[in-house]
């Protein structure tokens, strides 16, 4: 069913919230990532709210597809987008890397109904994915797999090791977003260890290759469609994000890969981001 503007501004909105479920968390933990998440809010909408084929009520349903998020430090943005697709309450959110917490800084399966692996070291994730795919395909099922990872953690042999497996085998039931934001905690992704051409090295390894931006919840969306439409290889999505977005003080700086916001931060952002959405602006508190 197509998408209305409609359902595209719902989406939009829904983002935004996101975003700001995001600092409040961040805030009160006192720790954790910020860019990363905040620039991933958008492709976290989708995916919960418009193309996963899912069950907040039931989260462990067979039927369900399955989402991998490979690089574990910005899953902030997974539990906002859990707690208001309503997985649990919104405000459990404010309890993130507390001792005793279910929400912990990176993703523990066991602690959370909803997420389908624990991650932390990088790399791991799209060999997971694959691994799933693949079973699924044994099994004659019709699950599709979401595999989510950073382009810093192409950097890394095993998801190479995973490329390769996944273009062997051909697993058009699996697709991987890269969130292509251009930093990691180094610094600038070309200055570390440089990329491109990053899409020509997935056709080469036999994957069908989109761009999109990242922001553009209607084109992502579209991306995601014409992956199902691809019946003889897996499908990468590399997503141009911009790290920190919403906050434009902090926008594409990578000294915000693992920092938090203080405080005061987090009531000018929460500004921000409530300026740019139209809304009235209340103290953070």
């Amino acid at each position: 069913m197509a998408l209305t503007d409609s359902d595209i501004s719902q989406l939009e909105n829904t983002a935004e919230e996101i975003r700001e479920t995001i600092i409040s968390m961040l805030v009160a933990a006192g720790s954790g990532h910020t860019a990363g998440p905040l620039g991933m809010a958008d492709i976290f909408t989708a995916f919960y709210f418009h193309i996963l084929k899912h069950d907040p009520l039931h989260p462990d349903d067979a039927d369900r597809d399955r989402l991998i998020l490979s690089n574990g430090h910005i899953v902030p943005v997974r539990y906002a987008a859990m707690a208001h697709a309503g997985y649990f309450d919104v405000l459990e959110c404010a309890t993130l890397r507390q001792f005793g917490s279910r929400l912990q800084g990176h993703p523990e399966r066991l602690r959370l109904p909803g997420l389908e692996t624990t991650s932390g070291p990088l790399g791991e994730g799209l060999s997971q994915a694959s691994g799933m795919a693949y079973a699924f395909r044994m099994d004659e099922k019709k699950n599709r797999v979401y595999c989510l990872m950073s382009d810093g953690e192409q950097d890394e042999g095993n998801i190479w090791e995973a490329v390769m497996f996944a273009g062997k085998y051909r697993l058009s039931n699996l697709t991987a977003v890269m969130d292509r934001n251009n930093i990691q905690i180094d610094g600038m992704t070309e200055d570390v260890m440089s990329l491109e051409p990053i899409a020509d090295k997935y056709r080469a390894f036999n994957w069908h290759v989109i761009e999109v931006d990242g922001h553009n919840v209607r084109q992502f969306i579209e991306a995601i469609d014409e992956a199902k439409a691809v019946v003889e290889k897996p499908t990468i999505i590399i997503a141009h994000t911009i790290p920190g977005k919403g906050v434009p003080e902090i926008e594409g700086d990578y000294r915000w890969h693992g920092k938090p916001p203080t405080k005061e931060e987090a009531q000018r952002f929460l500004k921000e981001i409530r300026t740019m959405n139209g809304k009235v602006t209340q103290e953070y508190a």
